[in-house]
């Protein structure tokens, strides 16, 4: 049966290939940090939305998306030509599809039907070409409450939970006012994100609707040092905690203390400020430009700092991974529909990276500053067991430039929680059983600080559920 003519899509995905949009030439983009991604045009998204197969159980709705996104459904009126009234349903669970279409790994394809036998649905790209397809006035029109609750809420932070949270919270009619210690708005999206994958201007336009809509924003502010715990309870009637997870995992070997050694999120957030026109911040990072950069860690922040090295003007990049070289394929063990745990490469990656696995950095090497990392080879035990070093295997890597890529913590120090006397529980601050309270009446928690680091996409899904348990406790005061 014909998909593009809005009836069941069946075995579309049999004679309809997955055509992804051209990226810009690599050689081209790394001169600027404009987006490299391109878009599906309309009539290619409903083409490529027919090939789903409308499953009676979807998988990438029920088990792969954070937020739950209608997919099918989506779909469906994106092949009937109707992108209005798709982005409005995938509006209905995500309150910033075109961020997420941008930065999301996908989870939902990797839990595609389709995926089992062929490549799955284009379900990202979809998501990302839908608000190219409607008018800017109308998908981004602001929609304040009709009616005021009087009743106001302080949220900290202004990542993807802490907007999702205001958002909602606000279009049910109460006062939000967001507190955010950096300069701008936006959080990770803002300072820890590159804007080859997210141009801020995309953010910015979103943050204008939420202002449009009765969110108010005090930047500049840091709750638990310019505003108290004790004043934030007392002055509003609920406070949602959304400050993320920010702590940098370090690595304590000999030479850490060596100049050009940097955690990643602060190299990042150095490049965004600039690009901002925002102040550089005390200790910024010198430039990777006519350097050799070392960037330890293998995942999206490592990969967003060879990005960033290479539009700097780097002279050589190697990134390192303590983990063994991913297969080709699922391995056993890891059956659809998991996230399956196969070699990735980034779109930096194609732009001059050299990937270094299963090697650890014992050390580094320098007098005053860094001039490079003393390394050697792991052997990875079939039982997946701690990795011994191999036996002569040591080695150097020069590096000018380190960039620690390692992950973040939730726990780390916080001035609001201290004073709060609020103890995060293992990953986050929710205590077992609880979805978004934390142990203190009218005090909430969302994101990467109550759920331990995850994607934006879990994030954004996080602020929604925060945002519904304070209007029922508000409706209750």
């Amino acid at each position: 049966m014909n998909g593009e003519s809005g009836r069941p899509a069946n075995g579309n995905f049999l004679t309809i290939e997955r055509r992804d949009p051209r990226s810009r030439p690599a050689a081209e983009r790394v001169r600027d940090f404009a987006e490299f991604a391109g878009r599906l045009s309309a009539t290619e998204a409903a083409r490529q939305a027919g090939r789903c197969l409308d499953c009676g159980v979807p998988f990438c709705h029920a088990l792969g998306c954070p937020l739950a996104n209608r997919l099918p459904e989506i779909h469906r009126l994106v092949r009937l030509g109707l992108a209005a009234e798709a982005l409005e349903v995938l509006h209905s669970t995500n309150n910033f599809p075109e961020i997420t279409g941008r930065v999301c790994p996908a989870p939902c394809e990797a839990a595609c039907t389709i995926a089992l036998a062929a490549p799955a649905v284009s379900i990202r790209q979809i998501e990302l070409a839908l608000p190219g397809h409607v008018p800017a006035e109308r998908w981004l029109r602001p929609r304040p409450a009709p009616v005021k609750s009087g009743r106001r809420v302080a949220v900290i932070g202004s990542g993807p939970a802490g907007l999702a949270a205001a958002q909602q919270l606000a279009r049910r009619g109460h006062g939000v006012v967001v507190f955010e210690k950096a300069g701008r708005a936006g959080g990770m999206l803002r300072y820890g994100i590159p804007d080859f994958k997210l141009e801020k201007p995309v953010l910015d336009r979103r943050l204008g609707q939420l202002r449009a809509e009765g969110v108010v924003f005090e930047t500049g502010a840091e709750a638990g040092r310019d505003l108290s715990g004790r004043y934030l309870r007392r002055a509003f009637d609920a406070v949602l905690i959304a400050s993320g997870a920010r702590t940098p995992r370090d690595l304590a070997v000999p030479g850490r203390g060596l100049a050009g050694i940097r955690f990643a999120l602060d190299y990042l957030a150095a490049q965004n400020r600039l690009l901002g026109g925002e102040e550089s911040a005390p200790g910024d990072p010198v430039s990777a430009r006519g350097r050799d950069v070392l960037v330890l860690g293998g995942g999206d922040t490592g990969a967003d700092c060879v990005g960033t090295a290479r539009r700097q003007g780097a002279r050589r990049i190697v990134q390192v991974e303590i983990l063994p070289r991913p297969p080709e394929s699922r391995p056993d063990g890891n059956p659809w529909p998991e996230w399956p745990r196969i070699l990735r490469a980034a779109s930096s990656h194609e732009e001059g990276c050299e990937r270094l696995w299963s090697v650890s950095v014992t050390g580094f090497i320098g007098r005053g500053a860094v001039a490079g990392a003393r390394a050697v080879k792991l052997e990875w035990p079939e039982d997946k067991g701690e990795p011994r070093p191999v036996s002569g295997s040591e080695f150097e890597i020069p590096a000018g430039l380190v960039l620690l890529a390692l992950g973040f913590s939730a726990a780390g120090p916080d001035p609001l929680l201290e004073e709060l006397g609020l103890a995060r529980d293992g990953r986050g601050l929710i205590p077992a059983g609880q979805v978004c309270s934390t142990s203190l009446p009218g005090v909430f928690a969302a994101g990467d600080c109550a759920e331990g680091p995850s994607l934006v996409a879990t994030a954004i899904a996080s602020g929604r559920r925060a945002a519904e348990s304070i209007d029922g406790f508000l409706r209750q005061l």
